[in-house]
Order: C-alpha cells, then sequence, then structure tokens
C-alpha cells in the first residue's frame, strides 16, 4: 500500500498479474506500452472518483485489482444525488480527458483512430484512455455508466432503482455475450463481458433490502433473545461502517423503549449515523435530557448539522429555548446538512414555540432545501 494525495492506495496481487499477463500475451512493444498505460490510467481513474468523493466530504480509498479499479468511500455527511452523480463520471471523465490530451500532446489525430494504429504507444494510449473511458460510461452496472443512471432512477424508483438496473444490466450482457460468441469482431471482449457478467450475478445476490438493526433487534426479542439483540444495537452504534445512512425506523414508540432498556449505560458510541439513530429514538420515547447529552456529545466526536439540530430539539423539548437557538445556529454553522437543517426547523413540534424567534427566521433564512 501506498498514499497518493492522501489516498490510501492498495495494489492487489492480481492488477500485477494482469500487467505481466498483457506483456507475455502480446510480447512487443505494444503489449509493454499496454500494460504501462492501463496501470497509469486505471489509477488515475480511481483518483478521480476519491478526489470527487472527497470534495463531497466523504473519506475514500483506492484499490488496484485483477480487470479492476475501485474507489470506496465513507460519507461524513449526507451526500446528494448530484454529488454521487459527480463522483461516478469524475472517473471516466478525467481518464478520457487526460488521455486525449496526451494523444493531442503527441501529435495523434484522435478522430481517426486508424491513423493511431501504426505506432504502438499511441495505440496502446487511445485504447487504455478514452476507449475504456467511454466504455465506463455504458450504462450497466458495475460500470459508472449504470451507476449514473441508478442514482438517478433512484429519484423515481426510490428503493427499486438498483434492482431495476441490475436487472436491465444482466440482460445486455447476456445478449452481448451471444452476439460475441457468434460475431468474431467482438469476439476479443469475451473476457471482459465475462468478468462484468459475474459482477453483476454476484450483486444480484446481495441487492435485497437494506434492514435497520433496530428492527433486526426487535426480532431478536420477539424471538426471546435479548442478548442477540442487545448484540447487534451495540455492534450498530460501536462500529463505524463506510455507508449510507441506515434505514428508517418504524417500529411503535413501545418497541423502541424496550430496545433502549437493553443497551448499557452510558450508550456506545462509534457510527455516527447510528448514534444520530439513537438520539432520535431518545426523543421519541420522550427522554430529552438523554437525548441532548448523547447527541451533543456525538457532535464533538463528528461535528454534523443534523446532530446538533437534534440537541436543539431537545433543549426545546425541556423549555431551554436559549441553548435550543444556540444549537440551531452551531447547526446551520456547521454547514453539513443545510437542506436537513431546514427540513428540521420547519417541521419539528418540539420547536414550534421558537420557529417565529427572530434568531431563529434568521437562521432559517439562510437555508435553501437541496436534493438529498
Amino acid at each position: 500500500m501506498f498514499r497518493l494525495l492522501g489516498f490510501p492506495v492498495h495494489v492487489r496481487p492480481g492488477f500485477v498479474m494482469m500487467m505481466v499477463l498483457i506483456v507475455v500475451l502480446y510480447g512487443d512493444a505494444f503489449g509493454i506500452w499496454l500494460a504501462g498505460a492501463l496501470g497509469a490510467f486505471t489509477l488515475l481513474h480511481e483518483l478521480g472518483h476519491a478526489v470527487a468523493a472527497r470534495r463531497a466530504g466523504a473519506r475514500a480509498e483506492i484499490s488496484l485489482n485483477f480487470l479492476a479499479g475501485y474507489a470506496s468511500y465513507a460519507p461524513t455527511r449526507p451526500i446528494s444525488r448530484l454529488e454521487h452523480i459527480g463522483i461516478s463520471f469524475a472517473g471516466p471523465g478525467i481518464q478520457i480527458v487526460t488521455s486525449v490530451a496526451i494523444l493531442v500532446a503527441m501529435g495523434a489525430d484522435v478522430l481517426t483512430p486508424s491513423s493511431l494504429n501504426g505506432d504502438p504507444a499511441t495505440w496502446a494510449i487511445f485504447w487504455a484512455g478514452p476507449v475504456i473511458g467511454l466504455f465506463n460510461l455504458v450504462p450497466i452496472l458495475p460500470l459508472d455508466g449504470g451507476n449514473i443512471v441508478t442514482t438517478a432512477l433512484d429519484r423515481f424508483l426510490p428503493g427499486r432503482a438498483e434492482r431495476i438496473m441490475l436487472w436491465f444490466s444482466l440482460a445486455f450482457t447476456l445478449a452481448f455475450c451471444v452476439v460475441a460468441f457468434t460475431n468474431d469482431r467482438y469476439r476479443g471482449f469475451i473476457i471482459v463481458i465475462g468478468f462484468i457478467l459475474i459482477n453483476q450475478l454476484q450483486m444480484l445476490g446481495t441487492t435485497k433490502e437494506p434492514v435497520s438493526p433496530w428492527h433486526a433487534a426487535d426480532e431478536a426479542l420477539r424471538a426471546g433473545k435479548p442478548q442477540k439483540a442487545r448484540r447487534i444495537l451495540v455492534n450498530a452504534l460501536s462500529h463505524h461502517r463506510p455507508e449510507e445512512p441506515p434505514p428508517a425506523v418504524t417500529l411503535p414508540t413501545a418497541d423502541i423503549t424496550e430496545l433502549i432498556g437493553l443497551l448499557p449505560e452510558p450508550f456506545p458510541f462509534g457510527d455516527p449515523w447510528n448514534e444520530y439513530v439513537l438520539a432520535n429514538q431518545l426523543m421519541r420515547v420522550g427522554r430529552f435530557e438523554d437525548a441532548a447529552h448523547y447527541a451533543a456529545d456525538g457532535y464533538a466526536r463528528h461535528p454534523h448539522t443534523l446532530a446538533a439540530a437534534t440537541v436543539a430539539r431537545a433543549a426545546a423539548a425541556l423549555g431551554d429555548q436559549a441553548v435550543a437557538i444556540g444549537w440551531l445556529r452551531t447547526a446551520a454553522d456547521a454547514g453539513t446538512s443545510p437542506a436537513g437543517l431546514a427540513s428540521i426547523i420547519d417541521g419539528s413540534p418540539e420547536l414550534i414555540g421558537i420557529r417565529q424567534h427572530p434568531d431563529v427566521v434568521a437562521i432559517r433564512s439562510t437555508l435553501s432545501p437541496t436534493l438529498a
């Protein structure tokens, strides 16, 4: 592993094996250039994803493996759909732009690909750069183009977009496999298409609806396993996970009260999103003082608008308007979720008594809901 621009980069043995295999298979100058160009542009591609993710407020790291590179990122705040689309596009975008610029600097005519075939260097850069970059924008999963379409589709089919896109991608890939087997022109793509098909089948087995740890714990409790329920909740609260906010909790208040009673005190902490969920469940069951202290401690560890807003709600519920207004100001200054704060100010029943306060009105006027 090494670090590049502050990002951890993991180079797996399969990546090195792929470079060596390309050189051995071609056995000429083109193979050497192709291996080098693929290595460089794959790293650049994933670096584009990682930089875009960091600009959106996420921690990212890069892995380079056989036939693929991956940039995984852990959001530190809610990331909008547009930001997710930008992260997905950044990889192929920087790959295409940079490779075309290099080809132009080398004096190559990128508009006439056949003219590049005579030079091993330009031909290798052409395939490793713009061709693979554009291929990544094909709208099927797990390619970047498929992720872009899935993110946009989720706006209209929330919760179902990924599975719909996955079935479409699988059908498209199988159809192309048939074409590749029956047409010599596309037979060279069999290995790549096979790799994509394997990834799609793996994804198909892991696209079950996510379950809130609170619902999983409730099921365990109803099955007479309180210790298991406790472990589920403690594990969710204690271990930070690089993933999106957990699913909503829709259990009755009485069930939430029972589950909170299983938790050790002081309450576990470690995962900011699940900490936020617990603070809100404490609000639901009327434990406003506990919610205020727990959310404030969470804010100290991970400054986030929504955590500060929870403290404000709890303080308002306890009748301390000055503290509530101060925490709303802190929430606004954190700036990690202005749309979320606007929604809380507009809709939280605890804030009814201060909603028209001049300071709250001033805070609200600085916020504008965004696509989330």
